[in-house]
């Protein structure tokens, strides 16, 4: 049977339903825009429910619903970890930054930093935020469209266009309310669908094989494996790369990036914004917990059924055309072989004494899998003509849903996914809008002009960044694991941009001059460490200096103690003994890096006690009680 035949007529009204009600109702409840505070504020009328969901919506794009069940699928439980942090960097924005941002009435977050610097600070930051953001946009669409169209066998092309101009139309027509109010609904159809994606799942599992005995299968798989307390900051997800690293990185997504703040800036007072930072801290864990969970549970249940050796079907595809076909087979025939052994041996549960045996199987068949992509990998590159994945981490659960779900249901899982990913590509279309209308044309406008104009103005900034976001989604390549992907653009950007603002807040010492220097070094330095320290190293098969996610702590680190070495002669001899010895902790932490002397806990802990001291030397006390 052909893939697409999996879609019935139910299915395709369920779906067409679903996105149709999502963008006629953005677009009719937020028609009526007098202003610019209504169009990109929202009005200041949203509730703390609204505001708690928008901003889980814009975080969780499809890239989470695609992505994290592969993931877990793979790699277990562990990925949990990564957003530990974010429940510290809520509250800290709840005391810190949004009392300012509601105090100044800013529309933007970098509207702050003119007044607190320069007009050029101003600029740089909103740039940075424009490029990760605008790159990001793009791959949010790009990324459930090469997936559906490799499953479904729907024009690649075709679908990065009508998922962006779903998005425009009610995005261009209702600004911020218009995003706010129907993430509210696109959560509601995720939540309802991920639940009954998980009930199904556990419903499917043999009739002897409980939940309990699902999760005793899961863990003699080494999937249950939540926690990881090692102290080396080279392991990608750690509960302290989670707690250290992770707060860094969600402090300077909720607190800096436009498409978060203008959430919560929409909020009706500033109890309203914290309340709904507060519900995203308390909900968001569970909720990518779940998903894990979901993804794990997929992975039991193909421990009863027959797996693909690499759920990408294209890569199957195009394998059996080549000299290769033979190879791969031979792979295939092992891999079945060891899923009926593993069936057989889970036949009556789970018993402890089996575990040595399933692990045994478990990493012959890894081994079948590798030699697999090795394979796919052969094949891409005398490809010429289309990218060939070998990664299938993306493909896990959408095989899942429509090899295994009933009708009507596929209709809604995939709505769940493209809704998701309107949701985040809507607020960020939104957000890249304001920042442009507001941080770089509006200040630059000479003459005097009407809110009616900077309304309109905004409107044609949203059309022309989602008219970027479907090109760069149109020329974009998968790469590796999409999730990761996202992640990586926003290390490279986020710990610069949130040094800014700690600089701002809490160092009354340093001017825009220094910082826009500092700024500027900071960028390139952190390019130049991704580029040598980790992308290079990992494309010849080498493991990286540093994971990408503790870019964000050194971005962060690095402009803080630039912008104040540049003012050293202005600040306070405490402030001068402290940084003197910041500098030799970071020449000795890089000495050690640069030796093979992994980044490690004490390193981390040390720089962040030394510079909390600096902030307390030089708090602007003018400021933060604002």
């Amino acid at each position: 049977m052909e893939i697409t035949s999996k879609l019935h007529t139910i299915d395709w009204f369920v779906l067409s339903a679903t996105l149709i009600f999502i963008v006629a109702y953005g677009t009719y409840v937020t028609r009526k825009n007098a202003n610019v505070t209504d169009y990109i504020k929202g009005g200041n009328d949203t509730k703390w429910w609204t505001i708690g969901l928008s901003v889980m919506a814009t975080q969780a794009s499809a890239i989470t619903f695609l992505s994290t069940p592969g993931q877990a699928f793979h790699s277990g439980m562990g990925f949990v970890q990564f957003y530990f942090g974010l429940p510290i960097a809520m509250i800290i924005i709840c005391v810190v930054f949004i009392p300012i941002y509601h105090k100044l009435k800013v529309y933007t977050a970098y509207e702050f930093l003119e007044g607190r610097f320069d007009a050029k600070t101003r600029t740089l930051t909103a740039i940075l935020f424009l490029i990760q953001r605008g790159l990001a946009a793009g791959i949010t669409i790009f990324a459930p469209a090469i997936i559906l169209s490799a499953v479904l066998g729907w024009d690649l092309l075709s679908l990065n266009i009508v998922i962006g101009f779903l998005v425009i139309i009610y995005t261009v027509s209702g600004g911020t309310k218009a995003v706010n109010v129907t993430q509210k609904q696109q959560m509601i159809i995720i939540f309802v669908g991920m639940l009954i994606a998980f009930f199904m799942i556990m419903s499917q599992l043999p009739e002897n094989i409980t939940f309990t005995n699902a999760l005793e299968i899961a863990g003699a798989n080494s999937k249950m494996e939540v926690l990881d307390f090692s102290f080396d900051l080279s392991n990608r997800y750690t509960v302290w790369t989670g707690i250290l690293g992770g707060t860094f990185l969600m402090l300077s997504y909720f607190g800096t990036d436009q498409s978060q703040v203008q959430r919560y800036l929409s909020g009706k007072s500033v109890r309203e914004s914290q309340l709904g930072l507060i519900f995203n801290g308390l909900l968001k864990v569970p909720m990518q917990f779940f998903i894990l969970l979901i993804g794990v549970m997929v992975f039991v249940f193909y421990q009863f059924n027959p797996a693909p050796l690499n759920f990408n079907p294209t890569a199957n595809k195009e394998v059996v055309k080549t000299k290769y076909a033979k190879e791969y087979q031979n792979l295939e025939t092992k891999h079945k072989e060891i899923e009926n052994t593993k069936k057989a041996i889970f036949a009556d549960g789970f018993q402890p004494n089996e575990k040595g045996m399933v692990q045994q199987l478990n990493k012959a068949d890894l081994a079948l899998k590798e030699k697999s992509k090795a394979i796919i990998d052969k094949v891409d590159k005398e490809n010429l003509l289309e990218k060939i994945e070998s990664n299938d981490k993306d493909y896990v659960f959408i095989h899942f849903i429509l090899n295994n779900l009933p009708r009507g249901l596929i209709g809604l899982l995939l709505a769940v996914i493209l809704s998701a990913a309107m949701s985040s590509t809507a607020s960020e279309l939104n957000a890249l809008a304001s920042t442009t209308a507001i941080d770089l044309y509006k200040r630059n406008v000479k003459s005097d002009k009407s809110e009616a104009h900077f309304v309109k103005a905004s409107k044609w900034f949203t059309l022309l960044w989602g008219l970027l976001a479907i090109s760069v989604a149109c020329i974009a390549n998968l790469f590796d694991n999409l999730i990761q992907l996202v992640n990586i653009i926003g290390s490279i950007f986020y710990g610069n941009v949130l040094g800014i603002f700690l600089l701002a807040f809490f160092f009354k010492k340093v001017n825009g001059k220094a910082v826009f220097s500092a700024a500027l070094i900071t960028q390139l330095i952190i390019c130049f460490i991704y580029y040598f320290g980790i992308y290079a190293l990992e494309s010849q098969g080498l493991a990286p200096i540093i994971s990408y996610l503790w870019l964000n702590f050194i971005g962060c680190i690095l402009v803080l103690f630039l912008s104040l070495s540049a003012v050293f002669k202005s600040i306070n001899t405490q402030s001068k003994i402290t940084l003197l010895i910041t500098s030799i902790a970071i020449f000795k932490i890089t000495y050690d890096v640069l030796n093979n002397v992994s980044l490690n806990i004490t390193h981390v802990v040390t720089l962040i006690i030394l510079f909390f001291f600096l902030g307390y030397f030089n708090i602007d006390k003018s400021i933060t009680n604002e």
